[in-house]
């Protein structure tokens, strides 16, 4: 099932003429396990967690640079939930609104978020930072992905996911 929706995910990306670089490589789960095989790129490789606001139960995906921390309460603060109330969500709702499970999430899956209901906080620092590219799963944890950040930005605005930017440590 991720052979095909990472197939059209690329199909995607090559109507909005987005040119994208992918490394292949074996499945992993962490940014641990990950980084050994990325050491040929250039640009930032990110991590990305999808969390919930235990109130409103609103949806959000998190993409960081891999070497960021990500300080929930200060995160539910700015983004108005209240201390203490983001927590991870669970995988069926990542499987129902992404369509990826646990060690795929990615903002590249927000194509697959129809009806917008995954809010998206993006780290300022990956479009800001001058990387060449970015870099996140592309429905697979089998590969990575990169795309320039004006593509990247290009893509969520075009699937309607506009982001809420932050800047992590």
């Amino acid at each position: 099932m991720s052979e095909d929706l990472r197939s059209e995910l690329q199909k995607y990306l090559q109507t909005l003429n987005i040119q994208t670089t992918c490394v292949e490589h074996p499945p992993v789960f962490t940014v641990e396990e990950m980084m050994p095989h990325l050491q040929e790129v250039s640009g930032a490789v990110t991590k990305n967690l999808f969390l919930k606001d235990k109130k409103k139960k609103s949806l959000w995906l998190v993409s960081t640079r891999h070497d960021r921390q990500v300080n929930l309460n200060d995160l539910a603060k700015k983004l108005g939930v209240g201390s203490g109330n983001l927590r991870f969500a669970d995988e069926a709702a990542m499987l129902e609104k992404l369509k990826v499970g646990q060690g795929c999430a990615t903002a590249l899956a927000l194509l697959f978020d129809k009806n917008q209901s995954v809010k998206l906080v993006l780290d300022r620092d990956l479009l800001e930072g001058g990387h060449d590219m970015i870099y996140f799963h592309p429905m697979t944890n089998a590969a990575t992905m990169g795309l320039r950040p004006d593509d990247l930005l290009r893509f969520l605005t075009e699937t309607g996911h506009e982001p809420v930017l932050h800047s992590f440590q």
